[in-house]
């Protein structure tokens, strides 16, 4: 097998990468990883260079793929390495660039090592983690970093003698839920109670929900949208890297994956959130709003989100990242892995000791957020009340 590298997705010949890849995942489309090359979300200006991973079989078609960025910053990543970077360049030397496979700006689990079916797995994966460690002597980079692994590539990862890092977020898991209102009935009696609570606020208010899917949004709710979201980024002193353009630009080319939840007062639009899915999932993304209003944001971001997925039959419902108030609202923690290689073997065992004491921690602190569980357990009596 030949491994080698590409800087721009539309080098493929099209339909190449979805091939291996698949549609399933919407973060992993060629069209979803195009558009933010093709309207500039990521290169130069935000310091994200693609340096894709292509393994080729013996007829020279792709048999494996990564997608891998050279980075000049940690801006984005969501597994944060800023002391990491503060402790490398206090020894005088560069920690940027680095190399970092990722989904941009995107904390979501799912896989990084991506094999044709039928392909060989096992050489395929060796193919690429070699390529990539290659890929970080060539440019001089202090490391490698493999973001929000999924189990299996997780293993290869480590087996390849990279070093795990331990995270956690909050999920949503539905138990073939029929509706809301029995979603609730498996909550203990106050937290029930707080849930329909904050769901009338924003009925009280007079506020519409509605939800779309993007192929459906016309471009009048797109632009709202998308100011909605520039400005969570500027309330927050962050950099909202997705244009306008790279939305319309995947709304056209994959608008059944996009899920937007938008809010009325009257006929103005005042808050919205943009979800992506799978045929299995939902991912919150992003979410804004221009007004004020009493619990807005978790029916926006959170309940609406639910009873998509209990109406379209999802399993799994992802919000984002971080976010203990989460769990009253029935999403509940769920460990997150990475992978890193660091080129300098005195720095890699220093971090090797962090990981593990980190790792020990973030075992604690999973036990200790699902002891908070909002949901009755097995045998537990309580009463129906509103």
């Amino acid at each position: 097998m030949r491994a080698g590298i590409i800087n721009r997705l539309d080098d493929l010949a099209e339909g190449q990468w979805n091939r291996v890849a698949g549609t399933r995942n919407p973060f992993l489309r060629s069209e979803f990883l195009a558009a933010l090359e093709r309207h500039g979300c990521v290169g130069e200006a935000f310091g994200w260079y693609p340096q894709h991973l292509v393994v080729y079989d013996d007829d020279g078609e792709p048999a494996g793929l990564a997608p891998l960025y050279l980075k000049d910053n940690s801006y984005g990543e969501f597994v944060f390495d800023w002391s990491w970077a503060d402790a490398y360049q206090r020894t005088g030397r560069a920690y940027y660039p680095k190399l970092v496979s990722a989904i941009p700006y995107t904390p979501v689990t799912g896989p990084r090592l991506l094999v044709r079916d039928g392909a060989d797995r096992t050489a395929v994966i060796h193919a690429l983690v070699d390529k990539s460690l290659d890929l970080t002597r060539d440019t001089g980079s202090s490391s490698l970093h493999w973001l929000f692994t999924d189990e299996g590539d997780t293993q290869s990862l480590l087996d390849a003698g990279l070093l795990r890092r331990t995270g956690c977020h909050f999920h949503w898991h539905n138990r073939a839920y029929r509706s809301f209102d029995d979603f609730l009935r498996q909550l203990i009696s106050r937290k029930r109670k707080k849930l329909r609570r904050e769901r009338r606020y924003v009925m009280d208010a007079g506020i519409r929900m509605e939800t779309v899917h993007g192929s459906d949004a016309s471009e009048e709710l797109w632009a709202t949208l998308h100011r909605f979201y520039r400005s969570t980024f500027e309330q927050k002193a962050g950099i909202a890297t997705l244009s306008l353009d790279f939305f319309l630009d995947i709304c056209q080319t994959m608008g059944e994956q996009l899920v937007l939840v938008y809010a009325r007062d009257g006929k103005r639009v005042v808050a919205g959130a943009i979800n992506l899915r799978s045929d299995t999932a939902l991912y919150g993304r992003h979410w804004g709003c221009s007004d004020r209003y009493h619990s807005l944001h978790f029916e926006t971001c959170y309940y609406q989100g639910i009873d998509y997925c209990i109406e379209q039959g999802l399993s799994l419902f992802e919000p984002g990242a971080q976010g203990e108030h989460k769990i009253s609202r029935g999403f509940l923690p769920t460990l997150t892995w990475s992978a890193h290689w660091l080129e300098d073997p005195l720095f890699r065992d220093a971090v090797s000791r962090f990981l593990a004491n980190e790792h020990e921690l973030m075992l604690e602190y999973h036990k200790d957020m699902n002891a908070c569980s909002p949901y009755r357990q097995d045998g537990d009596a309580h009463s129906e009340d509103s």
